[in-house]
Formats: structure tokens, C-alpha cells, sequence
């Protein structure tokens, strides 16, 4: 079972053409990945869908441009999200 995102799929998003920020974007994605697992329930891979695999990257995105600063709103992700949420009683 393969990564929802890969390393060079993440790095074609950010537009990163450099190799010194693999650790960095690597650890964004598996952070990233665990997030929307607890999100949705779902154990991501790399037949997830398309929207889960989207939101992983827009995260990762997130996370890259704020380096920390500040924790992403998954507000703006919520279409992509709502049909993969398990409701909970």
C-alpha cells in the first residue's frame, strides 16, 4: 500500500524544484495524512480518492506556507470532506 501523496507529487504542488526540503515536506505529508485520517475515519492510500488526496495536499500546502504558524481551518476543505465523514452518535 502505497503513500495517498507522494514526495514528488507534493513538490510539483508547492512548485519545489529543489531536493533540500525533502525531510521537511515529507514529515508535512505524513502530519497532513494523519489529520484527515482522524477527519474522516479512513485509512488514506494511494487509491484513496481524489478529493481526500487533494485535501491532503492543500494541507500540506498550507502547512509549507505558514511553516507552523498557524493551524489550518479545515472550514474551506468541508465539500471535499463531508462525503467521507463517518457519523459518529
Amino acid at each position: 500500500m502505497a503513500e495517498p501523496v507522494s514526495l514528488d507529487e507534493a513538490k510539483l504542488f508547492l512548485r519545489v524544484s529543489h531536493d533540500a526540503e525533502d525531510t521537511l515536506i515529507t514529515t508535512l505529508i505524513a502530519a497532513a495524512k494523519t489529520r484527515l485520517e482522524g477527519v474522516v475515519s479512513l485509512t488514506l492510500d494511494d487509491a484513496s480518492p481524489a478529493p481526500l488526496r487533494l485535501c491532503l495536499l492543500y494541507l500540506v500546502a498550507q502547512a509549507y506556507a505558514n511553516r507552523g504558524e498557524t493551524a489550518t481551518d479545515l472550514e474551506a476543505l468541508e465539500a471535499w470532506l463531508s462525503p467521507y465523514r463517518e457519523v459518529r452518535l
